[in-house]
């Protein structure tokens, strides 16, 4: 073995010695600032690649509850939600998006590309969902993120409690603000459409009236006279006809019209009906 004191170290190509620098000419204080030159500049180096895009996508894989669900925002943003007609209510509404969440126990694979969606037949209304596919990874997979969209209005609540067989009076009734989506049965916004009618199902103060709430008005019984009025794009039809079952309000009515042709109508009030074409 070479013990001499002159034969110079093994060193690292990408690292000059301190001897080696010394020896072409190299105060020591330039050989200290060039040896913390390259370490600031590794440091800076590996920090870029930690910062980088990549870095975050192997951290946060999509499949991931947080990554999800911002899709299912983006989506809801792009997306119209209801609106009044305010030339009938006369106010606008106020729509509250709420996300609830995955199951936590649900493993999702990860996905290289995902999209959200409205599922067929359903609507941003209530208690909905939107869809989550995964269209390019190893494992195809799809689910749903629920949804709840509040739709605040102004509708008819109760003052005080109103037991099942009262005939609802005008002074049982109030306009409130209240969450118009809250319920499969449409809110009742006019109380000259069920003042008189008999309540079904005992109603709470401050509760909002529904339409199914109150008993349905029967205009007219199975075989009476009945007058048919047929609308249209800038037409007016009227014909006779008779009421071969009751017409009860929000029911199809079966009409025999006096040729023979039967047809359904809504009974709109006393003996009368219409359909819209």
């Amino acid at each position: 073995m070479d013990t001499n004191p002159n034969t110079p170290s093994s060193t690292s190509p990408s690292a000059p010695a301190p001897g080696l620098l010394h020896d072409l000419g190299f105060e020591p204080f330039q050989i200290w600032a060039a040896l913390l030159s390259a370490l600031v500049w590794l440091l800076l180096c590996g920090g870029a690649v930690l910062l980088s895009p990549s870095a975050h996508a192997q951290a946060s894989p999509v499949g991931e509850s947080g990554v999800l669900q911002a899709y299912v925002q983006s989506l809801l943003h792009d997306q119209a939600l209801p609106q009044a007609d305010t030339s009938k209510s006369g106010a606008p509404w106020r729509v509250e998006v709420v996300l609830g969440q995955l199951d936590p126990r649900l493993k999702l694979a990860p996905c290289d590309k995902v999209k959200a969606y409205v599922p067929a037949g359903m609507r941003l209304w209530g208690n909905t969902r939107v869809g989550l596919r995964c269209e390019q990874g190893a494992v195809r997979w799809n689910v749903y993120w629920p949804v709840s969209v509040k739709v605040w209005g102004q509708a008819l609540v109760a003052v005080g409690t109103v037991r099942p067989g009262t005939p609802l009076a005008m002074e049982d009734l109030r306009m409130a603000e209240v969450d118009l989506a809250s319920h499969a049965s449409p809110a009742v916004l006019r109380a000259q459409d069920v003042v008189g009618r008999t309540v079904v199902r005992q109603l709470s103060a401050g509760q909002s009236l529904r339409q199914e709430d109150v008993k349905a008005r029967r205009w007219f019984a199975a075989g009476d006279p009945v007058r048919l009025t047929v609308k249209g794009p800038g037409f007016l039809v009227g014909s006779e006809g008779t009421a071969l079952t009751a017409g009860d309000e929000g029911q199809c009515a079966k009409i025999r019209l006096e040729g023979g042709r039967v047809v359904c109508g809504e009974p709109v009030g006393a003996r009368q009906v219409e359909i819209f074409l």
